[in-house]
């Protein structure tokens, strides 16, 4: 089975931040990735912003670099990494000042017939001066589009400043809130899950869902984000985008279609149903951490007080928490979320456990029967298991065994998974808002996310350690354990 090429009209996309890590590390291999897939238009053009002087060949050999680090086999691509380049322009822009910005104006006036779509991969503080700019310069009317990167605010208060000052410049409906693991395969395909099988959602309530658990676990340390992650950590950084969208996602009523405000609509009914975590509560209900030097698969690594470079930080690096949504289809039944760096490994998944057996006909010699799970895999190895209770094969009466029924995609579909970036930068260029946040729904989230970090300063707790390349503080396995249920840990 293929995948099939969805054509879009010709866009321009500039990308201002062209020269930092995440357009060489994500952007601009996602672009020649749909380029050589044949989806990107002839006229399509990509103009790089940044304030480094450099020239066009200079951004040209910076990409040419970027895609053969990151896409496999892209340094041999010939002719298809040539055709891609040349889409390339470049314009020296200093996003705080007026350097540049009458050139930029001009380029993209000479591009008419295109999509205008401006892609804010900056710090978090230039994307109100830019979105000023872009107004002021011309370049935000003719259905022009602006994507905004994660974090949008460091708390409710300034999620809203922000929201306020792009909101000037730009109507919501040409507002694209990014949140890259809503483009992961894996995740849309848990509303395909849901909402095309009669199977799961007869089931998907209180009344057979004992728990969920929701784990984004990465091996590696802060790297060189040390800076930025002391001002923000994990709650910020992770929880309040990345997880609490899984959450509304699993958690969510069925909308009337997947028309983008509908599904938000619904994503946002969950968040404002979400019971208040506290000053009451927070001690009982999260667990914060900080990792320590120790071992991953690549030997030694320090902790992070070292890699920051400092004797002292209360910054986070772990957080595993208790949240419960307070409607008809989830009273009573925990989702258990928990995220951060240096764990054991590199894994994202999603775990719906059902309730047990309401009565066994069987004796006691077959062994235990455990309770049926489907577990969603996120990162690596998207797929999807459904653990079920099997008699063992072969005579002598009956013994049973928990195994999995499991589709891995790689295997099922025999074609590459594409990386999220591919679908969210194009869907932004078809003006489909569907996998994107709307304003109310991020300032939901910092709603909820806001008294946790408050009841966190009042308690003056430091995270408790844990060793680099464990699961975490072993408070986060006493804060699932105290419920009679146990963390699905990466291969079971």
């Amino acid at each position: 089975m293929t995948s099939r090429v969805i054509p879009v009209p010709p866009f321009v996309l500039t990308v201002f931040g062209a020269t930092g890590d995440l357009a060489r590390r994500k952007l601009l291999p996602a672009l020649f990735q749909r380029d050589i897939g044949g989806q990107l238009p002839a006229e399509a053009v990509i103009v790089g912003v940044a304030r480094r002087t450099m020239t066009p060949d200079d951004f040209r050999a910076l990409a040419r670099a970027a895609v053969a680090e990151h896409v496999p086999g892209a340094a041999g691509a010939g002719p298809e990494l040539d055709r891609f380049l040349a889409r390339l322009r470049y314009v020296v822009v200093d996003a705080e000042g007026e350097t540049g910005w009458t050139d930029l104006a001009t380029m993209i006036a000479g591009l008419s017939g295109r999509v205008p779509v401006h892609y804010l991969a900056t710090a978090p503080q230039l994307f109100g001066p830019i979105c000023e700019r872009l107004g002021r310069f011309g370049l935000s009317g003719n259905d022009a589009r602006v994507v905004i990167e994660k974090p949008i605010g460091r708390d409710l208060a300034s999620a809203v400043q922000v929201n306020e000052v792009i909101g000037k410049v730009f109507p919501e409906e040409r507002v694209y809130r990014i949140d890259h693991y809503l483009g992961k395969e894996t995740v849309q395909n848990l509303m395909a899950l849901r909402f095309a099988n009669a199977l799961f959602e007869p089931l998907w309530n209180s009344a057979h869902v004992d728990h969920v658990q929701i784990t984004v676990a990465e091996s590696l340390g802060v790297e060189g984000r040390a800076s930025y992650y002391d001002t923000a950590g994990t709650l910020r950084d992770m929880v309040q985008n990345h997880l609490l969208q899984l959450l509304c996602l699993v958690a969510m009523e069925p909308p009337p279609s997947l028309e983008a405000d509908a599904l938000r609509d619904e994503k946002l009914k969950v968040l404002r149903a979400l019971k208040p975590i506290d000053q009451r509560n927070a001690a009982s209900v999260t667990v914060r951490g900080q990792y320590r030097a120790g071992a991953s698969s690549g030997g030694a690594v320090p902790g992070y007080l070292e890699e920051l470079g400092s004797h002292l930080s209360r910054t986070e690096t772990f957080v595993a928490l208790k949240a419960e949504v307070a409607n008809w289809r989830w009273a009573g039944v925990p989702f258990y979320l928990r995220t951060g760096k240096r764990l054991a490994a590199r894994v994202s998944e999603i775990v719906i456990g059902f309730r047990p057996v309401p009565h066994s006909a069987f004796d006691a010699s077959v062994g235990p029967i455990l309770p049926n799970q489907l577990v969603i895999r996120l990162q690596p190895d998207e797929g999807v298991k459904l653990w079920l209770m099997i008699k063992d094969p072969g005579p002598g009466g009956i013994r049973l065994s928990h195994v999995p029924l499991d589709m891995t995609f790689a295997e099922a579909f025999k074609a590459r998974n594409p990386d999220a970036y591919e679908r969210l930068i194009l869907d932004v260029v078809r003006g489909n808002q569907t996998l994107f946040m709307r304003r109310d729904e991020v300032e939901a989230a910092w709603r909820w996310i806001d008294p946790i970090l408050e009841a966190w300063r009042n308690m003056d707790e430091p995270p408790r350690p844990y060793t680099a390349g464990t699961w975490g503080p072993s408070a986060s396995i006493a804060l699932i354990e105290r419920d009679g249920r146990t963390w699905q840990e990466d291969g079971a």
